[in-house]
Parts: structure tokens; sequence; C-alpha cells
């Protein structure tokens, strides 16, 4: 597989609240610059007023998607603050997407069959991250409490009214996923099928569909039951507008 666009922003596999559209829409300008900007300098572009822009540079300050810095002394009064991206191997999650690179670098290396391999670890980390839990008669029950859990690892999930068609705006790992998509975007769907599996009684598909958008992956599920069931007659979310699954 080869990527042809840079795919969903860095995720930090906390309990950060996802960021709204129009802080995340901040954020992408911010790693447009190529040096520190005012809140003043960025406004003007992202054609916000400049409080509203200030509040979602501190907000990325807080959540460690961004850094605040003092300007140089220039003449009277208290040097403005600038604000940058906080590069990925900066996150508070490096230690692990480097483990994740060395990882998936060596599958990619001495697997013979790096997809199967990929799928079958995501697997395995599905069921332990699921273990325990009492699975739902309820397939959308189901599809939400996996989208909680894809929330809590760092891809801020957003899903189409019936948890079918979802937008991962975010990965954990999405520098490794650059370099071995067929790796990194293989454990996810694994551990998708997995936790979905466990969390439900009854079976459902999974589709992840890696770098399908230019900011976004896409994850599909339970797509086949449209052919008869509860939601066979409603179409699917446009591609473009999907909803909070919270």
């Amino acid at each position: 597989m080869t990527v042809e666009n840079n795919g969903p922003l860095p995720g930090s596999g906390t309990n950060r609240v996802p960021l709204s559209r129009q802080r995340r829409g901040v954020l992408q300008y911010l790693r447009g610059r190529s040096a520190p900007v005012t809140a003043s300098g960025l406004a003007q572009v992202c054609a916000l007023h400049v409080n509203t822009v200030r509040e979602h540079l501190d907000a990325l300050v807080d959540d460690g998607l961004a850094v605040r810095e003092r300007s140089n002394p220039s003449g009277r009064g208290r040097p403005a603050f600038r604000y940058r991206a906080r590069p990925p191997q900066e996150s508070p999650a490096r230690e692990y997407a480097g483990l994740a690179a060395v990882l998936a670098a060596q599958i990619a290396r001495s697997s013979t069959d790096p997809r199967r391999d990929a799928l079958a670890a995501g697997e395995h980390w599905g069921r332990v991250l699921t273990a325990g839990q009492t699975p739902t008669t309820d397939p959308q029950e189901a599809r939400t409490r996996l989208l909680d859990l894809l929330d809590e690892i760092g891809f801020a999930p957003e899903a189409d009214a019936q948890a079918r068609q979802v937008r991962l705006p975010y990965c954990p790992f999405v520098e490794t996923a650059r370099e071995h998509p067929g790796v990194v975007c293989g454990v996810h769907e694994g551990l998708a099928r997995a936790a979905l599996t466990a969390l439900g009684a009854a079976p459902q598909d999974v589709e992840l569909l890696p770098f399908a958008e230019p900011d976004a992956c896409r994850l599909h599920l339970g797509m086949t039951e449209r052919s008869g069931g509860e939601d066979a007659d409603e179409p699917p979310a446009p591609a473009g507008t999907p909803e909070a699954h919270r």
C-alpha cells in the first residue's frame, strides 16, 4: 500500500476530549507554519477573531499538541507569546510510538505475510483490552462501545447515527503507519475486529480504509446488516459529514 496523503493527526492515546472541527483547523494551520506564530498572526490566516484563536491555542498547549513561548524583547511592553505545533517525537507518547516503529519494522522485515501477522497481533490486543467485559445483544451498542475504546486509545472517532461509518481523524502511531501502513493499519483493523466480536453477541464485519481521506482514515462497521434488518432502508452518511459518536 502506498500512502498518498498526510492522513490523521497524531493522537495522544489519552482520555483527552476530541478536538472540535474549528480547533482542529487551528492546529492544522499551526502545523503548516515553518516558524512560531502569534495568536494575531494566526487569526489572520484562520479568519477567526484573535480571542477565539488564543482560546484554541491555549487548549492545544494544555493538550500537549502545541508549545507556547515568549518572543524576543523588542521595544516597550511585554513580548508577545508565540506558538508552534509540537512535533510527534516530542509528544508524551513518543516512547510508545518508538516501540511501535521498531515492532512494525520487524514484522515488515521478517514476516512472510506481514498483514496476516499484523491482524493477528491486533486481534490479540483487542481481546486483551476487552477481557472481562460482558457482551451486549444490541449490535449498535457493541459498535458504540468499540468507538469508546478507540477514543480512549487516541483515535477520536467520529461516527454516523448508527455507529457504522466512522472517521478516524487521529492516530496514536500515524508516523509509523505512513512508513509501514500494511502492518500498523493491519494491527488497528485486527484490534477493531476482535474488540467488536468480544463486545457484541452477534458477529459484525469490520473494514478499515487507511488514509482514505486527506486528514482521516475510515472504519466501516457492520455494513452487511444493511441487506436486511433494522437499518436496511437508511442510506449511508455522506463521507464528509460524520456526526460525533457521543
